[in-house]
């Protein structure tokens, strides 16, 4: 097509949603979280080791998920999604919409409230006693009233927990079932995806002209090694920042 047209193309890429570290950490919290409620209700002496060991991971997981909530770049970023009062009163009228692509004002409640019972669930464990066989790594730290006390917190907690994992299941399953939302689907791939359609793109038109101008090309070029560096910068602080959780829970329960 002659250089100057005024015709149009378009452009279309898929939306990201969630980055690779958030994918991660709720796939990783899945399996942690399953094995320390399966241990934790049905398990016996000889499961222990295993509720215990998958407690430090959510624990570390949880440590991650509060860094990378400050320092990351996307909408796992939690300034990106947190709502106000009057934010979450609007969405339950009806009379706002969420001007983001991640959490809406309930579903970000539900985030914050998940992540806030399983601190507490894990934080708890460190100082639990079963009063027969087993205590968290903690335990010499409080007074024994002081374990029993929280050693209630932990057990109470729970229930808690699996009645927010079940409403959290039930939200993904309507949403996926009534509003077309493969939220599932989403958090594997990253991408946004319509029940219907398949993935959601983005579309962008532009001039022909441009796009076959030499200085656009470049333009586009350093574009994507930009955006490339950034993707690379995140995913290094991702890493450094699990490592460091790690490090901060393996030192509360061997050193501390």
């Amino acid at each position: 097509m002659a250089l100057g047209s005024h015709a149009t193309t378009e452009k279309k890429r898929s939306k990201l949603i969630w980055d690779i570290p958030t994918r991660a950490f709720h796939w990783l919290l899945v399996v942690a979280v399953s094995i320390c409620l399966y241990t934790g209700f049905f398990g016996d002496f000889d499961a222990i080791d295993y509720h215990m060991m998958s407690g430090y991971g959510v624990l570390t997981l949880l440590l991650f998920r509060l860094a990378w909530g400050l320092t990351s770049k996307g909408n796992a970023r939690f300034s990106r999604f947190t709502p106000s009062p009057g934010i979450i009163a609007a969405y339950v009228k009806g009379t706002h919409t969420p001007a983001h692509d991640s959490h809406n004002p309930l579903g970000a409640v539900s985030v914050f409230a998940m992540l806030i019972l399983l601190l507490l669930q894990a934080a708890t464990g460190l100082f639990a006693n079963d009063d027969i066989f087993t205590e968290g790594p903690l335990t010499h730290l409080v007074s024994y009233e002081t374990s029993l006390q929280l050693t209630s917190i932990h057990s109470f907690n729970r229930w808690l927990l699996v009645g927010l994992v079940a409403l959290h299941i039930a939200a993904i399953l309507f949403y996926d079932l009534f509003k077309k939302q493969r939220l599932f689907i989403t958090m594997i791939s990253g991408n946004a995806v319509d029940a219907d359609k398949g993935p959601i793109s983005e579309t962008t038109d532009a001039q022909t002209a441009a796009k076959n101008n030499v200085e656009a090309s470049l333009a586009d070029a350093s574009t994507v090694s930009t955006a490339s560096t950034l993707s690379q910068q995140q995913l290094l602080l991702a890493s450094f920042l699990f490592g460091l959780s790690t490090l901060i829970v393996y030192g509360l329960v061997t050193y501390v």
